[in-house]
């Protein structure tokens, strides 16, 4: 749902409308030229921008020049979840930087996000018999970029996480995992799919901004998944088998220039709860490596989620895993 925000104080060098899923094309173009001159780890292609618009409830703005242009955006979308997340996304043409769009933008997004919160708050309370519901509003900024993260902070936005993108080579030995007698790791198959989903949203229930996920948006919110480097850990000591891991891999190719090198990338590594201390997850991972060699890969590649800024987390750490850079989600509570 389009639910545009007042407009009113962003920079007239630029004429602001209404974003609509219509101007998906213009948006990865604009974010293809900062990307080229920014060359952050990745490089976002059509189809994960239109994501954007896949929330029920967003509001976004384009900023066009004097010839239609499109020069910058801002988006912002509530996402489902027990407590209220509201995310901004945007950017702004290289051409046009230095002139105040990105605070501009960012402030707009700030405001826009608390009237969002508040419509949704009207609308829970009305459910729930007036609860209050807690409520934030997230966005995430590459590690290195000082200019944004000044903005963020200068508004009261905090450093909440840390994303931290590793690496792991190929080309030197893996180890070989011994799991419990009656738990295998298994190819992934269209059968298992819906169990493994089931299976996410029980590992992930306590995770910090957790939502549960449907059957729809497991299986559209993942373009560039690959079944042949996706595993899933059963467990087959009862009558009935279990889902104990899984781990979910993509094949990004349109970053692997922006990289450097060729690389499988874990999105999703999932552990049951009663089976965290029986070697799942490496298990889950040394399999995907030799997936990930097998179809000429350089490196393994997955990110790391953390509370702290420091390192990289054990599991990966103890298996060769090494950081490259990373990303800061900042965080303003309201």
């Amino acid at each position: 749902m389009l639910r545009p925000g007042p407009r009113s104080a962003l920079p007239t060098l630029l004429t602001w409308l209404p974003l609509s899923p219509a101007d998906n094309p213009e948006v990865a173009a604009l974010i293809a030229r900062a990307e080229a001159v920014d060359n952050p780890p990745y490089r976002t292609s059509e189809v994960e921008t239109a994501e954007y618009f896949a929330d029920p409830v967003y509001s976004g703005v384009a900023g066009r020049d004097a010839d239609g242009v499109m020069r910058a955006f801002a988006i912002v979308r509530l996402r489902p979840s027990s407590e209220i997340y509201a995310s901004m996304s945007g950017i702004v043409d290289p051409e046009y930087r230095g002139r105040g769009v990105g605070a501009a933008i960012i402030h707009w997004q700030t405001e826009c996000a608390q009237h969002l919160i508040g419509v949704e708050r009207v609308g829970r309370a009305q459910v729930t018999g007036g609860s209050f519901e807690a409520a934030h509003i997230v966005t995430g900024v590459l590690d290195d970029d000082t200019t944004w993260r000044g903005i963020l902070e200068s508004i009261g936005f905090t450093p909440r996480r840390w994303y931290r993108e590793v690496r792991r080579r190929l080309d030197v030995a893996i180890p070989e995992i011994e799991t419990d007698r009656f738990l295998t790791v298994e190819p992934w198959t269209p059968q298992i799919d819906d169990d493994v989903r089931r299976a996410h949203n029980a590992a992930f229930a306590d995770a910090w901004g957790s939502q549960q996920v449907s059957a729809k948006e497991w299986t559209e919110r993942r373009p560039y998944f690959e079944p042949g480097w996706s595993f899933v850990a059963v467990d087959r000591s009862g009558d009935r088998s279990r889902v104990a891991g899984y781990l979910i891999s993509s094949r990004y190719e349109q970053d692997w220039d922006a990289l450097g090198w060729t690389e499988g990338y874990t999105d999703i590594l999932g552990v049951g709860a009663e089976y965290r201390h029986r070697r799942v997850a490496t298990a889950l991972l040394t399999t995907a490596m030799r997936a990930y060699r097998d179809s000429g890969m350089q490196y393994a590649g997955a990110g790391v989620d953390s509370e702290n800024p420091t390192g990289v987390v054990g599991l990966y750490e103890g298996l060769g895993y090494e950081p490259t850079r990373g990303t800061v989600l900042y965080g303003l509570d309201v």
